[in-house]
């Protein structure tokens, strides 16, 4: 198989995983009012976006793919602008989540993203800044999620709403900088890419 067809199939794949996963957390973030799991499943929405736009991209022109890329770098900020509204809302209203469910959750999200990042391990450098955004969301995800499990940890042992408030500042800020990656690696493609 060639490998762009294997890319194809490998972000097809991590598009739905992302897409099955987030309607999942999503569920249980509301019904627990967690906001890093609010954080994490707007994530997941944002990666299956990146992932849906590489496979519809891998044909168009250096250019366009970084272009695209471009565009990614503001949608990976999707996930912190969601977190500054639960946040607001966490604030005045605080009551910790259920340390369970929130730990349980956390360990599906790194399942599924240790999953997605080893799928696109071997594509990370084909398709330009779109695969990188794709990669560095799966990675970053999952460093993410072991902090959503030791939130959790913490939340059992000492209830309060500041470790699941702690790690979705943690989660915000690896997303402004996945998306400054993104960016740039972005805007070097554009540039070095000639013109069509």
């Amino acid at each position: 198989m060639a490998p762009a067809e294997q890319l194809r199939r490998a972000v097809a794949c991590v598009a739905i995983l992302n897409l099955a996963y987030f309607g999942v957390e999503l569920s249980v973030a509301l019904r627990i009012g967690s906001v890093s799991l609010l954080a994490d499943s707007a994530d997941f929405f944002e990666d299956a976006a990146v992932n849906l736009l590489i496979f519809a991209a891998l044909g168009w022109s250096a250019r366009a793919r970084a272009r695209a890329g471009m565009a990614m770098a503001g949608v990976l900020l999707i996930p912190a602008l969601a977190f500054l509204w639960t946040l607001y809302r966490k604030l005045a209203d605080p009551a910790a989540p259920d340390a369970l469910q929130l730990g349980l959750t956390g360990t599906g999200a790194l399942v599924v993203n240790l999953g997605c990042a080893f799928l696109l391990a071997r594509h990370r450098t084909q398709a330009g800044s779109l695969t990188k955004a794709a990669f560095l969301s799966a990675r970053n995800d999952a460093y993410a999620n072991l902090a959503i499990i030791a939130a959790g940890l913490a939340t059992a042992r000492w209830p309060s709403i500041w470790p699941d408030v702690v790690v979705g500042l943690g989660v915000a800020a690896m997303n402004l900088d996945a998306a400054r990656e993104v960016w740039t690696a972005a805007r070097e493609e554009h540039t070095e890419a000639p013109r069509a």
